[in-house]
């Protein structure tokens, strides 16, 4: 019977071979003296990536940081991230196989070719972040966002969980770790383009208590986060926690948080639309957005439509005022065949 590894075993007798591992795996860097020097773990060409090739007292052989990004891990991230691999199995037979350690049994299957290093802060990386992040039900997205008076949360799957996901406020500040909602930015075909951090505080019940509670990343022009089929109608506004009070009174409206001003301006139109509520946070910067919008909206024979709230915005309209009342706000500045058609049930 072969010996089964674990990977804390595996990553040890990597970082015994780590300027080896980082000639094999990380190409386009070079050794800089007790450190491998390379752009990034998906071996980009670049300085911002150090690798620790000998035990030292700040830590073992193997281990890495990324200055610019805040990512951090052992050499068998390494692996996983050069050659694009997703499975541990394959993580471990490549380790394994660059060892020449016995596989275990059942052999496992050839690992699969690298994929192109993902640029830090680019659609791939985007990607990577979302695909790395679980659903939210039942988890402190779910909490934050009922903290928040938000409890129709059918449909979201465009939103995920990331436990620990890396925050840095400064390009010289250590890296930290908070919870986070994670956002999957798309275009109108679905595929994921950006994605939209919070970060959120051990419990849920807020944000964290950091200086930029969320942020970007991707391309996002013209894009949004998408919740529900838009059809003839849809809402479209800056965030998303604005965007989901809405949804609580009309549950099968599709709706588009574009997560700034200016990228709701921008946001691009499915051709089936015919009529867009434009959802505005009370502000010379939402004053902006809804008149651009409107103006290209009616340039695309698409009716623009108005929702404006009491308060900064609807999420405050149903935490500090209540359901009832942003339904009656809302309601009336609804199209009348609308509001049968997506407030029938709360009627």
């Amino acid at each position: 019977m072969m010996t089964r590894i674990n990977a804390s075993d595996l990553a040890q007798r990597l970082g015994r071979q780590a300027e080896a591992v980082c000639r094999h795996y990380l190409s386009n860097g070079r050794r800089q003296g007790g450190y491998w020097q390379v752009g990034d773990v998906r071996n980009a060409r670049g300085r911002s990536m150090f690798v620790r090739l000998r035990d030292t007292p700040k830590g073992p052989a193997g281990k890495w940081n990324d200055a610019a990004t805040g990512e951090h891990g052992d050499l068998l991230d390494v692996i996983r991230e050069s050659l694009g691999l997703i499975d541990f199995t394959d993580v471990a037979e490549e380790a394994r196989s660059f060892l020449s350690m016995p596989q275990p049994e059942p052999p496992p299957a050839p690992s699969r070719q690298g994929r192109a290093p993902a640029p830090s802060g680019s659609s791939e990386a985007a990607r990577r972040l979302f695909a790395m992040s679980q659903p939210i039900a039942g988890t402190i997205v779910e909490t934050y966002l009922r903290k928040r008076g938000i409890t129709a949360l059918h449909g979201t799957g465009s939103l995920r969980f990331h436990p620990r996901c890396y925050y840095r406020p400064e390009d010289d500040s250590p890296t930290e770790t908070w919870p986070a909602m994670i956002a999957a930015v798309t275009d109108l075909g679905g595929t994921i383009t950006g994605a939209h951090r919070t970060w959120l505080s051990l419990d849920g019940s807020d944000k964290a208590p950091i200086d930029t509670q969320r942020k970007a990343m991707g391309d996002l022009l013209g894009h949004a986060v998408r919740i529900g089929m838009p059809g003839d109608v849809m809402a479209a506004g800056e965030g998303i926690e604005t965007m989901l009070s809405l949804r609580q009174i009309v549950p099968d409206m599709a709706i588009a948080p574009a997560l700034s001003a200016a990228h709701l301006a921008a946001i691009l139109f499915p051709s089936t639309l015919r009529r867009l509520y434009i959802v505005r946070d009370n502000d010379p910067a939402g004053d902006g957005a809804r008149d651009n919008l409107i103006e290209r909206a009616n340039a695309a024979g698409i009716e623009a439509i108005v929702l404006s709230p009491v308060l900064g915005d609807c999420n405050e309209d149903l935490r500090l005022l209540g359901l009832d009342a942003l339904r009656s706000g809302i309601r009336v500045q609804l199209a009348p065949q609308d509001v049968a058609r997506f407030m029938a049930i709360a009627a």
